[in-house]
C-alpha cells in the first residue's frame, strides 16, 4: 500500500504534548527521541511542548490537557501499555497502539505466539524466567536449548528495546554470559535460534486510510551486531533507505510486516524488524510500538526515503489521534 493521497487538515490550533525520558534503561535516546518530535511539530508550526512522564504528569495534564500526546518514551515507561493506560483514565488520547495492543507486543514472547498462530514465520525460541534457569540447573538447561534450538543463538530481554542485554551467541561456552548478561535487564531471557541474513527494518504508518509501510531500510552496522552502541553512535552503521532488495522480495518483506503490526491489533505507527535469509525469505524478530526518533533512528529514515516530512507525518498521527473517541 502507499501512502494515502489525501489525509485530515491539520488544525492551526492544534496542541501536543511529548512524553519523553522516563526512568527505563532507555531514557537517554528518549530524550533525543522527544527533542526531535518538538522541533519536528514545531516546525510545521504545530504548538507542541515535551514533558518528562514524572510525579509532575498527571496534574499538568489535569491542569492544561492538551489534544492529544505523542509517546516517545522507550522501554517498559511507553511501551509496556501502562502509561497508555494511565492516559486513558484521564481521557487524553495518544498517537499509537492502545495499552492492551502495547502490552502484547512489549513481551517478545507473547508477541512472537500470536504471530507464529497467524502464520507469520518469526525464529523459534524458548522464554526462560531467571528463577526457573536457576531451579532447573543452569547447565542442564542451557544444554538442552543448545540440543533443541541449535548454534547459533540470540540472547536478549523477553521485553527491552535498543538492543540493551542482547548478545549473539556462536559458541555454547558463551550462552551462560550471554544469560547473565540479558538477566541484568529483566527476569526472563528470550532464547531464539539466530537466523544469518540482511537486518530490515519496515516502519507503518496508518494516516487515516488504512495502514501503508513505508521504504524498508537496510541495517549494516559495521561490527556485525546491531546492538546499542552501533544504533546510537554514528558512524558504526551505515544504513540503506530504501533498502537493497529486489522487487520481489521487498515486497515479500513488505506484506509481512503489516501483517505482524495488523496481527498485534496495533495502530498509527510501528516498527518492524526483520531479517532476510540469502535466499529471499523473511522472518519478524520483533515489533516496537514507540520507534526512535533520533538522527540515526530508522523511522525518520524511511520517512524521507518515502519522500515525507517527518514533522507533517508526526502532525497528522496527532491529529488523528485528537479525533480519536476517548477510550
Amino acid at each position: 500500500m502507499t501512502a494515502p493521497s489525501t489525509t485530515p487538515a491539520v488544525p492551526a490550533d492544534l496542541r501536543c504534548l511529548v512524553l519523553a525520558g522516563g526512568l527505563s534503561y532507555e531514557r537517554d535516546v528518549s530524550l533525543r527521541s522527544g527533542r526531535r518530535v518538538l522541533d519536528a511539530l514545531r516546525a510545521v508550526g504545530v504548538e507542541a511542548d515535551m514533558l518528562d512522564a514524572d510525579v509532575s504528569l498527571l496534574p499538568s495534564l489535569k491542569a492544561d490537557p492538551p489534544d492529544a500526546v505523542f509517546i516517545a518514551l522507550h522501554g517498559s515507561t511507553g511501551e509496556d501499555g501502562s502509561l497508555r493506560g494511565v492516559l486513558d483514565l484521564c481521557g487524553v488520547p495518544y498517537v499509537g497502539p492502545d495499552a492492551r495492543s502495547a502490552r502484547l507486543a512489549w513481551d517478545k514472547p507473547s508477541a512472537k505466539a500470536v504471530l507464529v498462530e497467524c502464520g507469520i514465520p518469526t525464529p523459534e525460541w524458548v522464554a526462560l524466567p531467571h528463577d526457573r534457569f536457576s531451579e532447573l540447573g543452569a547447565v542442564a538447561v542451557l544444554d538442552r536449548i543448545v540440543d533443541r534450538l541449535g548454534l547459533p543463538l540470540m540472547v536478549k530481554p523477553a521485553q527491552g528495546g535498543s538492543g540493551l542485554g542482547a548478545a549473539v551467541v556462536r559458541d555454547a561456552a558463551a550462552l551462560p554470559a550471554a544469560m547473565v548478561g540479558c538477566f541484568a535487564y529483566d527476569q526472563t531471557a528470550l532464547v531464539e535460534r539466530y537466523v544469518e541474513g540482511v537486518d530490515v527494518a519496515v516502519s507503518i504508518l496508518d494516516l487515516g486510510e488504512g495502514p501503508f509501510a513505508l521504504p524498508p531500510v537496510e541495517i549494516v552496522p559495521s561490527n556485525g551486531v546491531y546492538d546499542y552502541a552501533a544504533r546510537y553512535t554514528a558512524g558504526l552503521t551505515t544504513w540503506h533507505a530504501p533498502a537493497r532488495l529486489s522487487a520481489e522480495t521487498g515486497a515479500a518483506v513488505v506484506k509481512t510486516a503489516l501483517a505482524a503490526h495488523q496481527a498485534l491489533g496495533l495502530r498509527d505507527l510501528s516498527r518492524v524488524d526483520l531479517i532476510v535469509t540469502p535466499a529471499g525469505e523473511c522472518t519478524v524478530l520483533e515489533v516496537n510500538v514507540s520507534p526512535g526518533m533520533t538522527e540515526t533512528s530508522l523511522l525518520p529514515l524511511a520517512v524521507h526515503a518515502g519522500g515525507l516530512d517527518l514533522g507533517d507525518v508526526i502532525a497528522r498521527l496527532v491529529t488523528r489521534a485528537a479525533a480519536r473517541p476517548s477510550a
